[in-house]
């Protein structure tokens, strides 16, 4: 799948096996830059132990606010083995983690397979959770099937031309929701454990912008009249914007915007949900990326 890679919907088809880089700016070089335990997800994920978080390296988009851009564009972190990343696994499983949280992976795709089969082989058991933008091929996406037990992915944007003013993706509204549909087929529906940690489904992030309140509730709309409730909807708040950014999108969410979506999908009726608290658009939920974790 590296040799021709069309992992991402951009399919560059380009030969990452001899260092040649497509969009996402990487070889088939594993690159890490953070292994850790992560306390500021979904409760159902970081439940009380933290979500055991692996980033990777290199991004399929170019949000222009992208709050991991010192990682997302450039071969930063650590170059790894798939050996190294599957006893990375084991590592954080011994420190309490609930799950692996696998954070940006779209363009490690065939890695992460071979680490995860070596991981199961050896014995290990926690649920994989795939924590992607959501702009991967069909076929990308079926090469997970019966490895990933969780998805976590992003809808951005409900107009393409939104998605192509932000991320460069002028088709991502489109091939979000294809992916996110064959991610719900692929999970089934949500499953919790006893400590109250999802062990199978899916859970779909909103993150509403600046002035686009509207947007936000499109795809609010879209969602639950598409799935109901048998899928998770994360309503988040977060948005931090970098230094630089050009209105609306120079500044933080407003309480009413916030407010408006969440009303909304009271009104809709959207039960199976989650609001962020209005502190968490803070730099301090961005994690160093250090390399902990990862040599």
């Amino acid at each position: 799948m590296y040799t021709k890679c069309s992992l991402c919907a951009r399919r560059c088809l380009v030969d990452r096996t001899r260092s040649e880089r497509g969009f996402c700016g990487m070889s088939d070089s594993l690159y890490l830059c953070r292994a850790a335990l992560h306390f500021w997800e979904e409760p159902i994920i970081s439940g009380t132990r933290g979500s055991g978080t692996v980033f990777f390296s290199g991004c399929s988009l170019k949000c222009v606010y992208c709050q991991n851009r010192e990682i997302s564009r450039a071969e930063y972190g650590e170059r790894i083995s798939t050996e190294r990343l599957s006893s990375i696994f084991f590592e954080l499983r011994d420190k309490g983690a609930h799950n692996i949280n696998l954070v940006t992976p779209t363009h490690f795709i065939p890695s992460i397979v071979e680490a995860i089969d070596s991981a199961r082989a050896s014995g290990f058991s926690l649920p994989f959770v795939y924590n992607t933008a959501s702009y991967e091929t069909d076929e990308a996406l079926e090469a997970l099937r019966g490895r990933i037990d969780v998805f976590l992915p992003d809808l951005k944007y409900y107009k393409s031309e939104t998605a192509m003013k932000y991320s460069s993706a002028r088709d991502l509204p489109t091939v979000s929701r294809r992916a996110i549909d064959k991610m719900i087929a692929m999970s089934g529906e949500p499953i919790l454990n006893q400590e109250g940690i999802i062990t199978r489904g899916t859970v779909v992030r909103l993150l509403l912008l600046p002035s686009h309140v509207a947007e936000a509730k499109l795809n609010l709309g879209y969602l639950y009249e598409r799935y109901g409730n048998g899928i998770y909807i994360s309503l988040m708040s977060q948005y931090t914007p970098p230094a630089g950014m050009q209105s609306p999108l120079d500044r933080r969410v407003t309480n009413a915007e916030y407010r408006e979506l969440v009303r909304y999908a009271e009104r809709l009726g959207v039960v199976n949900a989650f609001t962020q608290e209005r502190d968490a658009a803070s730099e301090s939920f961005i994690p160093p990326f250090d390399n902990t974790g990862v040599k």
